[in-house]
């Protein structure tokens, strides 16, 4: 036999065992020991409070604490440890999920988790922690979060707050929150483009509110707060009842000044390019009040565009949009919380059940879930929050299906078919009931109009049955 063929027959007889779920019982051993306190070789000190634990666990485990034991700094060799500025609950919870993997986050901790697991670089669990008051995001609590992700520097959180501190603005504001902001967080707030409101007059509500909550010591910021306040995009009749009229403006000749020069934005056309640009500016607002969007449609050579645009009522101009990743003619378009639906369509070769959705605080789009039926020239209508489509066009028939989409859970729901096959339809809401007027099937166009008794959001998500009438 050659030493080649004892090799192979070697090789043959190899064989690798493995117990995969050794790490994780060799942890859990090691959480029992230290549990009763064996084998122990540091102590960690928070003031009063002392954890034993096993350097190794922690090193492997928390990169604080690996950098900490393999760099001979001076705790390398030291039995006892403090951990300055650390809770002692969180640096508890933070050991114990060196050894199991498991933290409990609720209101009471979550923030001084994150600060312990972002001293002890625990990336994922500060991640979890972020997400926690993410998911938790509320207008009473949303400003308070988004100081705190500053501080600890938690960018996604920040965002994701501040976002929703402009979404919900009306909301905010009558918060105590709001209330106890600083004068410079105020001014940098009501001066954000990106308020979602529906009318300017609730941004100047919101100062006078924050101004009366403290009013000798916030008065004379009154004047600076009101510049920052598109006056000018507040209705005529409401300067002249209710800004103008108010005590505080009234005694403020600055404040009067800046009343005057909103009004002859409206008596004096002639006079509005002198005025700063971001005065008449419209809110880039999530609900889109007050702008109108053209989106997709036919050129003159009859082929289907990507192009949206949008229109300033009070600058009286156009301005393009970022395009639709899909051409798009006879297409449904529907704008809930603040995102403008791009639903179906034709592209100049087929039928489309694709949907897109713009954002216009990052002019971006973003595919979301498809329909379960191409169509074009369907009736779309928004029913608390949920978008439904109804009728259109296949490419090869007049359709009666309607869907249902939940922004919230991305997924489109079929509903109760409607009597008669309709593209081309006239949709709209009254009362929780969406009425179809109007539309043909290939054949005839009609006169009728079909309503379907109350619809709750409920039923898109689970598929309840609508009945049409006449």
């Amino acid at each position: 036999m050659t030493m080649g063929d004892m090799i192979y027959e070697e090789l043959e007889d190899l064989m690798h065992f493995s117990v995969h779920d050794l790490p994780g019982r060799g942890y859990a051993v090691m959480e029992e020991i230290r549990r009763q306190g064996k084998l122990c070789d540091v102590t960690l000190k928070v003031g009063d409070h002392k954890f034993s634990a096993h350097r190794i666990v922690l090193a492997a485990s928390i990169p604080y604490f690996h950098a900490m034991f393999t760099n001979d700094m001076v705790e390398c060799k030291q039995d006892e440890i403090v951990m300055q500025g650390m809770d002692p609950s969180a640096l508890e919870a933070l050991i114990n999920f060196a050894y199991n993997g498991h933290v409990a986050i609720d209101q009471q901790n979550v923030q001084s988790l994150l600060i312990g697991a972002s001293f002890l670089q625990l990336q994922n669990v500060k991640d979890a922690c972020c997400s926690f008051l993410q998911e938790r995001l509320h207008p009473k609590n949303c400003l308070g979060v988004r100081q705190f992700a500053e501080t600890m520097m938690c960018t996604t959180l920040y965002d994701v707050a501040n976002s929703f501190v402009h979404q919900h603005f009306v909301e905010v504001s009558v918060s105590e929150e709001f209330l106890s902001l600083r004068p410079e967080e105020v001014l940098e707030l009501v001066g954000c483009d990106e308020l979602n409101i529906k009318a300017e007059e609730q941004v100047f509500e919101a100062v006078l509110a924050w101004v009366r909550h403290e009013r000798e010591e916030r008065e004379p910021r009154l004047p600076e707060l009101l510049s920052k306040t598109r006056l000018p995009l507040c209705r005529p009749q409401f300067l002249a009842d209710r800004v103008q009229q108010d005590e505080l403006v009234r005694f403020c000749h600055k404040c009067r000044d800046l009343v005057d020069e909103a009004k002859d934005f409206h008596l004096m056309p002639e006079r509005r390019p002198h005025l700063p640009a971001f005065k008449t500016r419209q809110r880039c607002c999530t609900s889109i009040a007050g702008l109108i969007y053209a989106v997709g449609g036919l050129n003159s050579a009859g082929d289907s565009l990507t192009v949206v645009e949008v229109f300033d009522p009070i600058g009286n101009c156009w301005e393009r949009c970022q395009p639709m990743s899909t051409a798009r003619s006879r297409v449904g378009v529907a704008v809930v919380n603040g995102l403008l639906y791009a639903i179906g369509g034709y592209d100049g070769q087929s039928r489309l059940s694709t949907v897109e959705v713009y954002n216009p605080e990052t002019d971006t789009w973003t595919c979301v879930a498809s329909m379960n039926s191409q169509r074009s020239a369907m009736g779309t209508v928004v029913v608390d929050g949920h978008i439904y489509v109804c009728g259109g066009y296949d490419g090869k028939s007049s359709l009666n299906s309607v869907e249902c989409y939940s922004p919230e859970a991305n997924r489109w729901t079929v509903m109760t078919e409607m009597s008669a096959s309709r593209s081309a339809a006239g949709v709209t809401v009254f009362d929780g009931r969406i009425f179809v007027s109007g539309g043909h099937d290939g054949l005839q166009i009609f006169n009728t109009v079909r309503m379907p008794f109350d619809i709750q959001p409920a039923h898109c998500l689970l598929g309840t049955i609508c009945r049409w009438e006449m």
